[in-house]
């Protein structure tokens, strides 16, 4: 089979590969589409990965076409999403259902292979079956949409809220476009990029709730405007982002940090001092919750997208066929013209 394999950094090869095995408990998904996160960035150009070679992508969705030793034939010919970390189902954290917090996980796509490939081997417990209303480019963003609404529900927003949203890549969007589904109305955002803006305004924020984040002082511009945020969602992941949450946060008031760090993060004593003075609940989120019950985070988006609710495909900006998937790493890498989710979908000779 085709599919995309990094060797090394800096060394990402379209190339004839094995398809791969199956052994007991896991199935043979037939790939349909696949987005490129920006986790993946950094993999390909900067830091590498675990082993090689390694196909990436842990945003998929497909078809299953063979099934391994213990699983049930009916599973062949189901449109599946994929929940990409496999957990160890023997720590803690496992044996309390918080499998996104698992000790000892694999993940497909950073620890074995994963979506960017015709076929992918995965266990049949990480699938989620999809029904014939929610498409496979739906179905392959469910995994960062998943993301936001773990964050969301973690910090346990209400819909009066006063809420910023900071950061407007994929997982910020999402937040906002899962907040407005809730009913939520009182949102600022803040952004750095004209196409940030204009989708933010597509999923309801006036263009005076959007804040451009290379203002000045974008802290005093928020409180000037909204007097405190009740939640602040922090989707950047740097110093100075993590310091306008808290700044901006009310008294009493919640900051969920949602973005990877960019580096180390350090706090100056008077920002620190914001914490304890103002009594703020500082919240860490990771992944989201997968536990096949209807409760958990990804039932909780699947079921949006089945009722039409959300309408994630206004994300994507950019498409490629799998034999050009470089050209979307490099278009994100070099950042030559804005994008915000990027998608494979499908294979020239298929």
């Amino acid at each position: 089979m085709k599919g995309y394999a990094l060797h090394n950094i800096n060394d990402f090869r379209y190339e004839e590969i094995s398809k791969p095995d199956l052994y007991k408990g896991t199935v043979l998904v037939s790939v349909k589409a696949a987005g490129i996160c920006g986790s993946d960035i950094p993999r390909v150009f900067r830091t590498g990965t675990y082993s090689y070679p390694l196909v990436l992508g842990h945003e998929f969705a497909g078809v299953v076409k063979e099934t391994g030793d213990g699983v049930d034939e009916s599973w062949i010919g189901k449109r599946v999403g994929v929940f990409p970390l496999i957990p160890c189902n023997n720590c803690t954290s496992c044996q309390n259902k918080k499998y996104e917090m698992c000790e000892k996980y694999s993940y497909l796509g950073s620890r074995t292979d994963g979506g960017f490939a015709e076929y992918v081997r995965v266990p049949v417990w990480n699938l989620i079956e999809l029904p014939d209303s929610v498409s496979m480019e739906q179905a392959a963003m469910m995994e960062p949409m998943a993301v936001a609404v773990h964050a969301i529900r973690r910090a346990k927003v209400c819909i009066s809220d006063t809420i910023v949203v900071c950061g407007l890549g994929t997982i910020g969007l999402f937040v906002i476009m899962f907040l407005k589904e809730m009913g939520c109305q009182n949102i600022f955002c803040i952004g750095t990029k004209e196409l940030q803006k204009k989708l933010a305004e597509q999923f309801g924020i006036s263009a005076s709730h959007y804040c451009d984040g290379t203002k000045e002082n974008v802290a005093k511009w928020i409180l000037d405007n909204s007097k405190g945020a009740d939640v602040f969602f922090e989707c950047v992941g740097k110093n100075e982002t993590l310091t306008q949450a808290l700044e901006c946060a009310s008294s009493g008031g919640k900051v969920q940090i949602i973005g990877n760090p960019m580096g180390d993060m350090e706090l100056k004593k008077e920002v620190y001092w914001k914490i304890l003075r103002k009594q703020l609940t500082v919240l860490g989120t990771w992944n989201s919750s997968y536990t096949h019950e209807k409760t958990d985070d990804w039932h909780y988006v699947l079921e949006r997208l089945e009722n039409g609710r959300i309408e994630p495909e206004k994300m994507i900006t950019h498409k490629f066929l799998l034999e050009q998937l470089q050209e979307g790493f490099d278009l994100m890498h070099d950042k030559n013209e804005d994008y915000v989710k990027v998608m494979v979908s499908g294979k020239k000779s298929l």
